[in-house]
Parts: structure tokens; C-alpha cells; sequence
């Protein structure tokens, strides 16, 4: 089973077989829209809808300074393990233990519950970070979305074992990244990010975070990198992904979410992040590459979240529609066997202004096949940008067709 360090679940895309449906347009959208992913920074819901994911918290005066960071000094060293060592104790006080706090009411002894119940804070997950920035009066934090998605308030761990407030600065669970932030006077160190693109397979890294919540706290694996430029298909909050990471086989277990991976430089090239945990299977961890996930940092330093182009349309797997109803109410070519289906369209989106219609099949984007919603999201976020004209070709009917989208993004429609 794939799964996030704290046991959230994610899964693999696979073909799914092809189930019998009644031959009526009610039945696709009634049965199928429900699961539609909307193509943009949100999913198929209206955003109003989403969980806002801002933390309560204690904050400072924010006073006008020069930007201040006090880096671990890094130089290369060996794989011995006087060398992991020095690592670990110069690292050690900028990794930070993480608690995704949420509100539950309390009732009475037998956990009867009434509109006069108290409501209380309760820990709802655990996870780790690393500090990676001290700017003005603020100490900023790394780690994953799934950690602290949810949370009515996050609670970081010090290394000394305080427990202070911080503060939710931005978030992006498609990619599995949120930015933290907490007084600049409980940093005393902050880590250095290092090139991920220059990690080569086999190289010694090791791993530091809190396995099994606090008790554990600052745990250290030593492995290698199993493998670079590696993909894994998640299903996050935001819709599917493929992902890109690190493999290795540094023992990782949950609660390392958000934790560092390290090289042999003592620098931060990877935030571990996901595993495969099933019978037979050992030594199979997934870390963000640091070149991936500092563009996305800064996005969310800088906005809250990430600006991505936009389309405005609910999509529907091929492989979740009988082939008889492509065929005989759809129209669809027996020779178009990939593409995906489009379940709805967003009124006042980029979508509905070009004239896209439910039951479209979309089979390219700008020349690309477009064979999954996952593959689809891929082309649109990493090969497109706001404010582009993207050329879609798909099937209308049995009739193929070319048409052209202007792209913008969410916050620049209604829809």
C-alpha cells in the first residue's frame, strides 16, 4: 500500500475495469460528475467550500528589518558515522516536531454530547518540519500539506522540547507543501537547502524527524539515494498528481512527514514525504526534491498559495464509462481509446467562454496526448502559464475538433 509517513492514504492510478452503466445521460452525470476533479487550484467544489486551513495563532509585532538567516555551516564530509554526527548535532535544533491541533467536543462520562458541550483542542496528527529561513522578526518552517491539512491551530516542537504557537503562511496539497511561520526568537538554526539535481543514485543521505510522534523525536536513519527523477501518482485534496521524488531507503516511518533528507554537506535536499507500506516491501521512501519544492515555497511566502492556470472544467476517467455508452450515446470513434471526459463546465470559466460542453472527450492539449486527469493537470501546471492560449483537440458527438482556451487563473473568474 502507498501511503503518506502518517498513514494517510494514497493510491496509484490504475485502469479501472469497465463497470455497467444505464445507457442515460442521468446515470453519467449523476453517478460519475459527483467524483469530477475541476481543472484549477481547487477541485470540483465551489472554493468557498474548502477547508480554510489558517491556524490560530500567537503572533509578534511585525517590525521593519533586514533580512537576518544564521545558516549551518556546510562543507563535505564523509559517510563515517563521526561525520553523521556532526551533521545531526549541527541540524538538530532547525528540525521541529509538528501537531495538527482540531477542535472536539467534550461530552459527559458515557460521551453524550449536547449544544451545551464544551468544545476542546485536541491533537489530531503529529509530523515533523525543518526551519529553513529567519527573516525579520519570523522563523519560517517546511513541511507537508497532509501534516497540518485540516488544522484549527499547529503547535511546533522545539528541539529544547517548548511547544510554541505558529502560524499557517501558505499551503498547496497538490504537491504536498506548507510554509509555517514562528517567532524569530526560537530559531537559533536554520538549514540550508542544497542542489537535488546534482544527487546522484547510491549516494549516503540520511533522514531526521519525529517516527511515531514526540516520543521519538529526532530520530536518525542513514540510507542511500535508491533513485532520482522517480514519479508517484497521489491522490490529494486538490485532485490526482504525479509527483516527483527521491527514492530511498532510509527507515522512515509516520511522523516523519515534513522531516529533511540530508546529504553528506549537512544540506536539505529532500522533505520526505511518502512510503510504500505492504507485505515484502522494505526500504521504499519518497522524498520532495529540494529543486522542486523551493518554487513552491516561494509561491506560498509570497501568496499564500500557488497561482496555475485554469481551465474550469469537471473531468471524468474514460475508464469509468462503459465502452458501449462511449460508443452508441457518445459517439466516440472505436479507435479513441484514451482521452477524458468532460463531466461539467464552470459558468464564467476560461472552459465555458471558448464553448466546451459536457461529454467533450479532450484527447490532447497543445499537441500532447491527454490520456488521464492526472496527465491532463500535468501538461496544464508545468507546460502552460496564465494568461496563454492553449489549442485542446477533442471529440463532440463522434466529431472531431480543435478549440482554442485562454487560460487565467481562479481568483480571475467567477467560476
Amino acid at each position: 500500500m502507498m501511503g503518506y509517513y502518517d498513514e494517510t492514504e494514497i493510491t496509484r492510478e490504475k485502469s479501472k475495469p469497465r463497470r455497467s452503466f444505464k445507457p442515460i445521460l442521468s446515470s453519467l452525470v449523476s453517478g460519475v460528475v459527483g467524483g469530477a476533479l475541476v481543472l484549477g487550484v481547487t477541485t470540483f467544489l465551489e472554493q468557498g467550500s474548502q477547508t480554510e486551513n489558517k491556524a490560530l495563532v500567537e503572533t509578534s509585532t511585525q517590525n521593519e528589518a533586514k533580512e537576518t538567516a544564521s545558516t549551518v555551516s556546510t562543507k563535505e564530509l564523509s559517510a563515517d558515522s563521526n561525520s553523521i554526527a556532526d551533521i545531526v548535532e549541527q541540524l538538530s535544533p532547525a528540525i521541529v516536531g509538528i501537531t495538527n491541533m482540531q477542535s472536539q467536543n467534550s461530552g459527559d462520562m458515557f460521551r453524550n454530547f449536547s449544544e451545551n458541550s464544551e468544545s476542546e483542542s485536541v491533537e489530531s496528527g503529529t509530523g515533523s518540519g525543518v526551519i529553513f529561513k529567519k527573516a525579520g522578526d519570523a522563523g519560517y518552517v517546511i513541511t507537508n500539506n497532509h501534516v497540518i491539512e485540516g488544522a484549527e491551530s499547529i503547535e511546533v516542537t522545539l528541539f529544547n522540547g517548548e511547544k510554541v504557537p505558529a502560524e499557517l503562511v501558505g499551503t498547496d496539497a497538490l504537491t504536498d507543501i506548507a510554509v509555517l511561520k514562528i517567532a524569530a526568537e526560537h530559531v537559533t538554526v536554520v538549514a540550508e537547502m542544497g542542489d537535488s539535481a546534482s544527487l546522484r543514485t547510491g549516494e549516503n543521505v540520511i533522514a531526521i524527524g519525529n517516527p511515531l510522534g514526540e516520543e521519538f523525536s529526532r530520530t536518525v536513519t542513514q540510507g542511500i539515494v535508491s533513485g532520482v527523477d522517480r514519479t508517484i501518482d497521489v491522490t490529494t485534496s486538490e485532485g490526482n498528481w504525479a509527483l516527483n521524488v527521491i527514492q530511498t531507503d532510509a527507515a522512515i516511518n509516520p511522523g516523519n512527514s515534513g522531516g529533511p533528507l540530508i546529504n553528506m554537506s549537512g544540506e536539505v535536499i529532500g522533505i520526505n514525504s511518502l512510503k510504500i507500506s505492504q507485505n515484502g516491501v522494505e526500504g521504499l521512501g519518497f522524498a520532495i526534491p529540494s529543486n522542486e519544492l523551493m518554487p513552491i515555497v516561494e509561491d506560498l511566502m509570497k501568496n499564500g498559495k500557488v497561482q496555475r492556470p485554469f481551465i474550469g472544467v469537471g473531468l471524468i476517467e474514460m475508464s469509468q464509462v462503459p465502452e458501449y455508452y462511449l460508443q452508441e450515446n457518445m459517439k466516440l470513434p472505436e479507435d479513441v481509446k484514451e482521452g477524458v471526459i468532460v463531466g461539467n463546465v464552470s459558468e464564467g470559466s476560461p472552459a465555458a467562454v471558448a464553448g466546451l460542453q459536457q461529454q467533450d472527450v479532450i484527447v490532447s492539449m497543445n499537441g500532447t496526448a491527454t490520456t488521464s486527469a492526472s496527465e491532463l493537470r500535468k501538461i496544464l501546471y508545468t507546460e502552460t502559464e496564465i494568461g496563454e492560449e492553449v489549442d485542446i483537440t477533442l471529440y463532440r458527438s463522434g466529431k472531431k475538433m480543435n478549440v482554442q482556451i485562454k487560460l487565467t487563473n481562479r481568483d480571475a473568474t467567477n467560476a
